[in-house]
């Protein structure tokens, strides 16, 4: 046992500065990817619904115009993870040897990581969640029916803010109807679309607020930015003045992550954890399902939808149609 203690002690006084950083570094990026992935997926799902107005073909040269609320329901697993000191090589966690914390869709319990560099404590709280059941934004969406059964149509949010982070998407689509070539369709007042749309989803939350002798660490706010690409193949039935639609989604995502702080020039530090993100980079597939349902009266329709898979998320609408 003496030996062993002896040998320990030993490794520690010969760690040096440039390993307790390369340590210090490899924890940042294990917490990041436990905390951030979640909510970037969830953006996701967000960007993924509500593109397809209807799947009818209608005249040509028809512009719409709409104002939307999403509602992005957080599920409970994906709210909190567990750390242990056995996942870090520079902290500990202070007063246990386990916890669990939120992730950036989890609540605002913290805990307290510590640890040592070059002699100097470093200790820090873990960061918070939205602390948010439900994630609510206003976007804007236009359509301009083009000729041959085309449609173009674009969304834009404002820059949502979130507890303790926002959030933006912004995005662009072409749909084509299918129906159109087969009159026995048509004429059972039955849709077929399809529809590829590409969105860009930006979130951001505060992350570690870590202060040293050699400054601050520079990674307050952790950006995760999502570039999507989909593909949504869609039918419906018309009923008086009702439309049900029924849509598959499936889409590919890239995944680009970065940390910066309060400064304009980012930390020596944060250039470092920067350098390691492409490490989380990644590419996925999803596949969602949506219901939705349009009810037309005047020159307006009001839509409601509901998309489903790996998370829950809905949309309402209100679309005014300019001939």
């Amino acid at each position: 046992m003496f030996l062993l203690v002896f040998c320990f002690s030993k490794t520690k006084a010969q760690t040096t500065l440039e390993q307790e950083i390369g340590y210090l570094l490899s924890d940042a990026l294990f917490y990041s990817e436990q905390y951030i992935i979640p909510a970037t997926d969830g953006a996701v799902y967000q960007a993924s619904s509500a593109w397809m107005g209807t799947a009818k073909k209608r005249d040509k040269w028809i512009v719409e115009a709409g104002i939307y609320g999403n509602i992005f329901f957080v599920p409970n697993r994906d709210r909190t993870f567990t750390i242990s000191n056995n996942d870090f090589q520079f902290f500990e966690i202070e007063g246990t040897a386990n916890a669990t914390v939120p992730t950036a869709l989890g609540d605002n319990q913290q805990v307290y990581l510590v640890g040592d560099l070059d002699g100097e404590q470093i200790r820090f709280k873990t960061p918070e969640g939205i602390n948010q059941e439900t994630v609510v934004y206003p976007y804007l969406q236009v359509g301009l029916t083009l000729p041959y059964g085309f449609e173009a149509m674009g969304k834009y949010s404002t820059r949502t803010k979130l507890k303790k982070g926002d959030y933006q998407v912004y995005g662009f689509g072409l749909k084509h109807n299918f129906s159109q070539y087969f009159p026995s369709l048509e004429a059972k007042k039955i849709n077929l679309a399809a529809m590829v749309m590409y969105s860009n989803e930006d979130i951001s939350f505060d992350f570690l607020d870590v202060n040293t002798s050699y400054g601050n660490l520079g990674i307050n706010r952790f950006t995760g930015i999502v570039d999507t690409y989909h593909l949504q193949l869609s039918v419906s039935k018309e009923i008086k003045d009702f439309e049900l639609m029924l849509s598959f989604i499936t889409n590919v995502s890239n995944f680009n992550y970065k940390v910066n702080g309060t400064t304009a020039e980012p930390t020596v530090f944060a250039n470092a954890i920067n350098n390691l993100l492409p490490e989380l980079e990644e590419t996925k597939f999803n596949y969602v399902g949506e219901l939705s349902v349009n009810y037309f009266f005047n020159r307006f329709y009001a839509k409601g939808t509901l998309s489903f898979g790996k998370f829950v998320n809905t949309n309402l609408g209100l679309n005014y149609i300019i001939n």
